[in-house]
């Protein structure tokens, strides 16, 4: 009972508004505090509560506070939490976010034991508004190439994931913002997101990725639209054209996508971790070869030897669920 009544208290200290006690219910496990959540070499504590059981966060504007990592445990072991974090400037993405987003990627990625990965925000109502335009307007004309080269270098690793990603929109994601999410295997957006390359509206075009990742989800035509005028669409309209695979409807705590993300998330531990991986790689590595290649095959052929593929073959022959082991 009081590790369910902490986890409630983070997540409201996440969100900085209430949260119904339904909600509050589903979300105890995802947050679980029974230990410290580890990013790089930091130790990110669990929040104290209040003699009332509960505790309000208000958002830091220290640049640590910027990108929150939470690596689950128990059922949930496997599944990695990336949140941004930065209320003043909507999510931005800024010199400090890059810096702390890269080093969230590289522990992920030399985890063996990391099955999925939720990208969300911390922020109501925003996913990413794109690039720190504040920031940028501040850099010396030098420094621009550079951070404009690093921030795409971030969102190609992001999709370079061995893992399974996935894009929890509950707000704008507009730029860079949704550059970022079409990096991730799958989004997941609430009704009332907002989504969109706005980039023609500056004078300048997408530079993350974007006129390669849209076209090849939602097709040429209708990415050059998009990207032509500037357009902003919302979730239910982002689910028609399969931009996102899922659209749901926002609740009153505002992590309705969250929420659809972390089923999809549970729906992936329980399978081969190795198998998972190595259909991500064949799947990508598919799209661009033709289908009898023989580097595809050669991905496929790299399950053959390992552990997991015989418990799974002796739990279906004894009728158990299979334990994976991602060996």
């Amino acid at each position: 009972m009081a590790v369910l009544v902490a986890c409630r208290s983070v997540w409201q200290a996440f969100r900085v508004q209430s949260v119904g006690r339904e909600n509050a219910c589903r979300l105890a496990a995802t947050f679980s505090c029974s230990g410290p959540h580890v990013l790089s070499s930091r130790v990110l504590p669990c929040l104290r509560l209040s003699s009332r059981g509960a505790v309000t966060r208000h958002y830091s504007s220290d640049s640590k506070d910027d990108l929150r990592v939470r690596y689950l445990d128990g059922e949930d072991s496997g599944i990695v939490v990336v949140g941004i974090n930065r209320p003043k400037a909507k999510n931005a993405i800024s010199k400090n976010l890059v810096k702390m987003m890269f080093e969230a990627v590289e522990d992920i990625k030399t985890n063996n034991k990391v099955r999925s990965v939720i990208l969300c925000s911390l922020v109501p109502g925003i996913f990413c508004a794109g690039a720190d335009l504040k920031e940028r307007a501040k850099m010396h004309q030098s420094e621009v190439g550079p951070f404009v080269s690093k921030a795409r270098a971030l969102i190609t690793e992001l999709g370079n994931l061995p893992v399974p990603t996935i894009a929890a929109i509950d707000g704008a994601a507009l730029g860079g913002g949704l550059e970022m999410a079409l990096a991730c295997d799958i989004r997941i957006s609430s009704n009332t997101a907002k989504m969109g390359l706005v980039e023609t509206k500056l004078a300048i075009i997408p530079g993350a990725g974007g006129t390669q990742r849209l076209p090849r989800v939602i097709g040429v035509s209708l990415a050059k639209e998009l990207i032509f005028a500037a357009r902003v669409v919302n979730g239910t309209e982002a689910h028609q054209m399969g931009l996102v695979s899922h659209s749901v409807e926002q609740n009153n705590s505002g992590d309705a996508a969250y929420l659809r993300a972390l089923e999809l998330a549970r729906e992936i531990n329980p399978q081969g971790p190795i198998a998972i991986r190595m259909a991500k790689l064949a799947i990508n590595q598919g799209i661009e070869v033709s289908v009898g290649s023989s580097s595809h095959a050669c991905v496929a052929f790299k399950v053959i030897p390992t552990k997991d593929r015989l418990e799974g073959l002796a739990a279906f022959k004894e009728k158990r669920r299979p334990h994976y082991k991602g060996e």
